[in-house]
């Protein structure tokens, strides 16, 4: 009897330590995963996307069950223009946590490169009916250009209204709003809402040089002439500003 307690104790012993040496490797396999997720994340930072990408791939070897790693991964694959890819891991993120948010924007943003607006929307709507989410004009702006591009203007519209009650100087929906404005033939409102844009981000070519189409094809040549100029002053030799040049001596040529 004696022989039997001794050998049950004996086997209670090894499976303790099995559990803790088990428990421990664990643990540690899960902070060397977190500290190449933490070093991938300063290379995305830094946009070094492949450098990123070997890290996370590196932590999920050891980890994958961490939702923000996967949501990481994710993001890597969407810089880099795997969509697929992207997907996938924003789609693990969330069977993992389906109440986080970011994955679900991120997977909206990988839906939208693949121009799968309708999916795209989804995730979007789901986003921004958690009351929690802290910048619901991001989501509501992506939902205004979903919505433009499926040429959906009145829905377009209507969600960077959203977007801008939130945040009324928000550059992506005003300039968002403008192009819809425009594409509904509404040139004035349209021009009033990019004119906005540039006094908000006065360093931004790419702006101006969406201004001066608008002015342009209000038949404000002056102010189109103006604005292309502005591109070339802000970015000379740029390709933008090869454009700029083109467009305004077509525009000189008419007068």
């Amino acid at each position: 009897m004696k022989k039997i307690l001794v050998v049950g104790a004996a086997c209670v012993l090894l499976t303790s330590l099995l559990i803790s040496c088990t428990n421990k490797n664990v643990a540690e396999q899960k902070a060397q995963a977190e500290a190449s997720r933490n070093l991938g994340e300063a290379y995305l930072g830094k946009g070094q996307f492949r450098a990123a990408l070997k890290e996370f791939l590196k932590a999920e070897k050891l980890y994958p069950d961490d939702y923000l790693l996967q949501d990481d991964l994710g993001l890597a694959y969407y810089y880099l223009e795997e969509q697929d890819q992207a997907i996938r891991h924003f789609k693990q993120a969330l069977a993992l946590k389906d109440d986080y948010a970011w994955a679900r924007n991120h997977l909206g943003n990988a839906y939208a490169k693949k121009e799968e607006w309708d999916k795209a929307i989804k995730e979007y709507k789901i986003v921004i009916s958690d009351l929690l989410y802290a910048t619901p004009q991001f989501p509501l702006s992506n939902i205004g250009y979903a919505y433009y591009k499926k040429k959906e203007y009145g829905l377009s519209q209507r969600y960077y209204l959203k977007a801008l009650k939130v945040e009324p100087d928000f550059v992506k929906a005003l300039y968002g709003l403008g192009q819809t404005y425009l594409a509904m033939g509404k040139v004035s409102e349209g021009i009033a809402k990019l004119e906005k844009t540039t006094t908000l981000s006065p360093e931004s070519e790419f702006l101006y040089f969406e201004l001066a189409r608008a002015y342009a094809r209000n038949r404000d040549y002056a102010k189109a002439l103006s604005a292309y100029h502005k591109v070339v002053e802000l970015n000379p030799g740029s390709t933008l500003a090869d454009r700029a040049l083109i467009e305004a001596r077509d525009i000189a040529n008419q007068q």
